[in-house]
C-alpha cells in the first residue's frame, strides 16, 4: 500500500540532488491528496537518504550546528560580568595614566577568573550533555530504505516515520498506512477521550486536530500503528507554541528561588556600600581615580562572582554521581528538589514487584482449569496494538508462532475507565469479539458464562461464585484477568458500547513476584525521611498481599471510589494518614500529587505509563524509567536506568550532597566576606590611607574563590543526607548577621594591632592585613564546611589541598620576587605568632556561632 500511494512521489525524489521541497510554513500544508503532498514534500516511498535529509532546510526543531562565532561567544561568557566590565575599564584608563603594573596585574586578574569560570562551566555542561544523550527522545524514521531509531531533532520535512502505542508524536504528519490508530490529542484540543485516526483517500482541504488523516506534534499514540510523511517540523508545526509550552517546567524551582533572593541580598549590599565609600573618600579629597578603583575592587570583593560556577559545576557532578547510581537528570535544578523529596508516589509493579509476569493458571468461570480461556486471550493478544504489558508477553509465551485461520478486523483499545480491551476477528464466515480486562469491569460486561461446554445465564448466585474465585486469586497475590466473548455480525467500526452481552470464558492469574530487597528499601527511604506511598490500579485484596510481604502492614488502604466523594481538604487529611490507595485512575493519581504539593510536601512521583505523564508534570520531581513510554519519559525530570527503590533511593542523596556543598559556598559568602567588606570600608574611612590597594582586594578575592572551586568534590556529613533538605534563605541570613560582625571585629582587633602593637607603616598593614584576611576566610571553611564539629567530619581532599595552599601562598607572597609589584613587603616573625593566635581564637567563635544558628535551625524544623 505504501508503495502504491507514494508512487507519485518517486519522480519528485529523482529532482536534481540538492533540490530542496518548498521552504514556506504555507507551502507544506497537506492540502490535496497525499500523492500531491509526497509530490511537494520531495520525498518517496523509501523516505529520505541520509545525504538528502542533511541537505533540507532545519528548523528550530532540527539539532543546531555548532558555529564558530557561537562557540566564541560560549567561550566569554565567563567575562560577562558588569563588575567585570567596570575592572576592564578600570584597567585600561590605569594603563593611560601611566600605572602599566597595576592595569597588568587588574588584566590578568579578570583573565584567570574568567577562565576558570568558563572552563569549570563548559565541562560540567559537557558531562552533563553526554549523560543526558542516553536518554535522548527518538523517533523511527525511514531513511536510505531502513528504519532507523534516530534522535527527534534529526527530523526534517519529507522523512517518513513510523509510530507505535506509547510513541509521541515527532512532527506533523500525514497518515500513509494506519491500523486501529488512536491519538490522545488532549494537549491540543481538551479533548480526555483519544481520537480515531484513518487514511481517508480523500484531498484535504482543512488542516487540524479533527482530520483524520493528520496527526500532530505534541500528540501521543494510545493504541494502533501506523506510517506518516512529516510535512512539518519544529515551530513550523501547527501547535509547536503550543507544545513548547506544555512541555517547559515553567515553576520555578525552590533551588532557583533561593539564589534569585540570595542575588537580591548581595546587590542591594554592594549598591549602597561602593556608593558610600566612593562618595565619603571623594569627599575626603583622596585621588578619584585611586578611590574608584577601591570601590569596584570592594564590589568584586564583596561579589561571589563565581557562585553560578560553583553551583552548576555542583550539580553537574551531582548529576554525574546520580548516573553511577544509574539515575539520569533531565534538568540540572531537579538535583536539589530531589534531594528535597519528602513523600514518594508509586505505583506497585515494577518497584514493590518485578513486574515481569508468569502465567499461573487458565481457569474457567467456576475456578477449574479450563485452556479454552487462554486461547481466547492468546487471540486478544496477539492482535490488539496498545501498549504490550507484562500480562500479554505471559499470555503469548510459548503459543505457536504462525496464522490459524483468524484475521483481525477491528480493535476497541483500552482506556482506564473501562479497564478492558476487545478486538473483533474473522475466522471463516463467523465474527468474534473476544475481550479481556479487569475482573470486576468484565463481570460488568458479561450476561452468561460457560460451563461444561454449555453457555449458561451469569444469575446472582453464579455471579457470585466468579467474583469469589478471582477474590481467591487476588488474596493470595495473584494478579488476574477475565477473559470474555460474544459471536458479532460482519460490521464495522465497533465502539465500547459493543461490550455489552458478553459470555464470561473465565479467569488468568499471574504470578509477579516481589523484588528482593523492597522491603530494606523503604525502610531506607523512611529512615532518611521520604515516605513511600502506593498509588496503583489492582484491587485491594492484591496490593494488601504484597504490602504485607514488603513490611507495609496494617496499613489502611483507600480505593479510588472513596476519593471521588472527598473534598480536596479532606483529601488531604486522608493523604496524610493513608499509604497506600487501590484502584485508582490516572486522574485521581494526579490529584493525590496535586493535593500533597498544596499541603507543602515535595512530591516525587514514579510512572511509565501513557496516562502518568500528567502526575509526572504536576509533581515537584517527576521520576520515569529507561524503558518507558515516550510520553512518560518526556514528561519526567529524572529518568532510571533501573526501576528499583534502592536505585531511586542513591539519587535522592546524591541530590542532597549536590545542594549540601552549594549551601556551604554561600555561607562562606555570607559570613567572613561580608565581614571582611565592611571591614574595609569602615578603614577606609577610618584610617589615613586606604586599608588595601585595590590590586590586593582582587588578589584576595581571586585567591580566596579559588579555594572554594573544589568545593563541590567534598563530602556531605551524614546527618545532612538523612533528611529531606530544602532551601532556607533566612538561616543564611541569620548566619550572615551573627558570623558577619564577628569577622569585622577580628578584623578591626587586626587593624588595631598592626597600627599601635607593630606600628606598621601602609605598606606593612596593607600586607599584614591581607594575610590575616586571607587566611581568616580561607581557613574558615573548614568550620562552615559542615554543622557538627569539624574534626568529626573531615573535608575532601582536593577541599583540603585548595584550602590549605591558598592560605601557604598568602602568608608566602611578601617573601616574594613579585612583593614589590603587589605592595608587599615582609613580615617581622610576632606578627606570625599574633597572625596564629587570631585565626585560631576566630575559627573557635565562629564554630560556637555555627553551632547556635544550625542548631536554632534544627530545633525549628522540628
Amino acid at each position: 500500500m505504501v508503495d502504491s500511494t507514494l508512487a507519485a512521489g518517486t519522480a519528485a525524489a529523482a529532482r536534481p540532488r540538492g533540490a530542496r521541497p518548498h521552504a514556506s510554513r504555507r507551502a507544506a500544508l497537506p492540502a490535496g491528496t497525499l500523492a500531491e503532498l509526497v509530490e511537494r514534500l520531495g520525498t518517496s516511498a523509501a523516505g529520505l537518504t541520509t545525504d538528502e535529509a542533511e541537505r533540507r532546510e532545519h528548523t528550530s526543531s532540527a539539532m543546531p550546528r555548532a558555529r564558530p562565532l557561537a562557540q566564541v561567544f560560549e567561550a566569554l561568557r565567563g567575562f560577562a560580568n558588569p563588575l567585570v566590565a567596570v575592572l576592564a575599564v578600570a584597567g585600561i584608563a590605569s594603563a593611560f595614566l601611566g600605572d602599566v603594573v597595576e592595569a597588568s596585574l587588574i588584566g590578568a586578574i579578570v583573565v584567570m577568573s574568567g577562565a576558570i569560570d568558563t572552563w569549570q562551566t563548559a565541562r560540567s555542561a559537557h558531562a552533563v550533555k553526554r549523560l543526558q544523550a542516553q536518554i535522548t527522545p527518538t523517533a523511527t524514521v525511514l531513511r536510505d530504505g531502513a528504519w532507523r531509531e534516530l534522535p527527534r531533532t534529526s527530523l526534517v520535512v519529507g522523512d517518513v516515520v513510523r509510530l507505535g502505542a506509547g510513541d509521541l508524536v515527532p512532527a506533523d504528519a500525514r497518515l500513509i498506512e494506519a491500523t486501529d490508530l488512536h491519538v490522545q490529542q488532549a494537549a491540543l484540543t481538551g479533548e480526555s477521550l483519544p481520537a480515531e485516526k484513518a487514511v481517508s483517500g480523500h484531498a484535504l482541504v482543512a488542516d487540524g486536530p479533527d482530520v483524520c488523516d493528520l496527526v500532530y506534534l505534541g500528540t501521543s499514540v494510545v493504541s494502533g500503528t501506523a506510517t506518516a510523511v512529516v510535512f512539518a517540523v519544529g515551530a513550523d508545526t501547527s501547535f509547536g507554541d503550543v507544545v513548547a509550552a506544555l512541555a517547559a517546567r515553567p515553576d520555578e524551582t525552590e533551588f532557583e528561588r533561593g539564589t534569585r533572593r540570595f542575588g537580591f541580598l548581595i546587590l542591594e549590599t554592594v549598591i549602597f556600600l561602593v556608593l558610600f565609600v566612593l562618595v565619603v573618600n571623594i569627599a575626603l579629597g583622596r585621588d578619584a581615580m585611586e578611590s574608584l578603583l577601591f570601590s569596584v575592587a570592594l564590589a568584586v570583593g564583596l561579589t561571589p562572582e563565581f557562585l553560578p560556577m560553583i553551583s552548576s559545576v555542583t550539580l553537574a557532578q551531582g548529576a554525574i554521581r546520580m548516573a553511577r547510581e544509574k539515575v539520569i537528570t533531565k534538568h540540572l535544578p531537579a538535583i536539589q528538589n530531589l534531594g528535597s523529596i519528602d513523600i514518594l508516589c508509586s505505583d506497585k509493579t515494577g518497584t514493590l514487584t518485578s513486574g515481569t509476569m508468569s502465567l499461573d493458571a487458565s481457569l474457567g468461570a467456576f475456578g477449574a482449569d479450563e485452556p479454552r480461556v487462554l486461547e481466547l486471550a492468546r487471540l486478544n493478544s496477539r492482535f490488539q496494538t496498545g501498549i504490550a504489558s507484562p500480562l500479554d508477553t505471559a499470555i503469548l509465551a510459548g503459543a505457536p508462532i504462525g496464522p490459524d485461520g483468524h484475521v483481525k478486523t477491528d480493535e476497541i483499545p483500552f482506556d482506564f475507565e473501562r479497564r478492558r480491551t476487545s478486538i473483533v476477528v474473522r475466522h471463516g464466515d463467523a465474527y468474534l469479539l473476544v475481550a479481556k480486562g479487569a475482573p470486576e469491569s468484565m463481570l460488568a460486561a458479561c450476561t452468561s458464562y460457560v460451563a461444561d461446554n454449555a453457555v449458561r445465564p451469569l444469575d446472582r448466585d453464579a455471579r457470585a461464585r466468579c467474583e469469589a474465585v478471582y477474590r481467591d486469586a487476588s488474596q493470595r497475590g495473584f494478579r488476574v484477568l477475565a477473559v470474555a466473548s460474544r459471536a458479532v455480525p460482519n460490521a464495522s467500526g465497533f465502539r465500547a458500547s459493543d461490550e455489552r452481552d458478553l459470555v464470561l470464558a473465565g479467569f488468568l492469574t499471574f504470578a509477579d513476584h516481589v523484588l528482593t530487597g523492597a522491603a530494606e528499601s523503604i525502610a531506607s527511604l523512611r529512615a532518611d525521611g521520604v515516605a513511600v506511598k502506593i498509588l496503583t490500579g489492582d484491587n485491594e485484596l492484591v496490593t494488601r498481599c504484597i504490602c504485607d510481604q514488603v513490611g507495609l502492614t496494617d496499613v489502611r488502604i483507600v480505593l479510588g471510589s472513596e476519593l471521588d466523594h472527598l473534598s480536596d481538604i479532606a483529601l488531604a487529611a486522608l493523604t496524610e494518614e493513608a499509604s497506600v490507595f487501590a484502584r485508582v485512575s490516572p486522574s485521581q493519581k494526579h490529584r493525590i500529587v496535586k493535593v500533597l504539593k498544596a499541603a507543602g510536601h515535595v512530591v516525587g512521583f514514579l510512572g511509565d505509563g501513557i496516562n502518568d505523564a500528567p502526575s509526572l508534570h504536576a509533581a515537584d520531581v517527576g521520576i520515569s524509567v529507561a524503558g518507558a513510554v515516550d510520553v512518560a519519559r518526556e514528561a519526567a525530570d529524572i529518568v532510571l536506568l533501573e526501576r528499583r527503590l534502592d536505585v531511586l533511593h542513591g539519587g535522592i542523596i546524591a541530590g542532597r550532597r549536590a545542594s549540601g556543598n552549594v549551601l556551604k559556598y554561600l555561607l562562606m559568602g555570607t559570613s567572613s566576606n561580608f565581614g571582611n567588606m565592611f571591614s574595609m570600608a569602615g578603614a577606609a574611612l577610618l584610617l589615613p590611607f586606604l586599608p588595601m590597594l585595590p590590586i590586593q582586594i582582587l588578589l584576595n578575592n581571586f585567591l580566596y574563590d579559588f579555594a572554594q572551586i573544589t568545593i563541590p568534590t567534598d563530602n556531605v556529613e551524614a546527618a545532612y543526607l538523612r533528611k529531606p533538605q530544602r532551601w532556607d534563605i533566612q538561616t543564611i541570613r541569620r548566619f550572615m548577621w551573627l558570623a558577619g560582625p564577628i569577622s569585622s571585629a577580628y578584623d578591626f582587633l587586626t587593624f588595631f594591632v598592626l597600627l599601635y602593637g607593630f606600628g606598621f607603616s601602609a605598606t606593612k598593614f596593607h600586607t599584614g592585613w591581607f594575610v590575616e584576611s586571607l587566611a581568616t576566610q580561607t581557613l574558615v571553611l573548614f568550620v562552615i564546611r559542615t554543622a557538627a564539629r569539624p574534626w568529626r567530619d573531615r573535608p575532601s581532599v582536593p577541599l583540603a589541598v585548595t584550602t590549605l595552599g591558598v592560605a601557604a601562598l598568602g602568608v608566602a607572597l611578601p617573601f616574594t620576587s613579585v612583593a614589590h609589584l603587589l605592595g608587599f613587603e615582609p613580615l617581622p616573625l610576632l606578627y606570625f605568632a599574633f597572625l596564629v593566635a587570631a585565626v585560631g581564637s576566630y575559627l573557635v567563635v565562629v564554630e560556637l556561632v555555627k553551632a547556635r544558628v544550625f542548631g536554632r535551625a534544627k530545633r525549628v524544623a522540628l
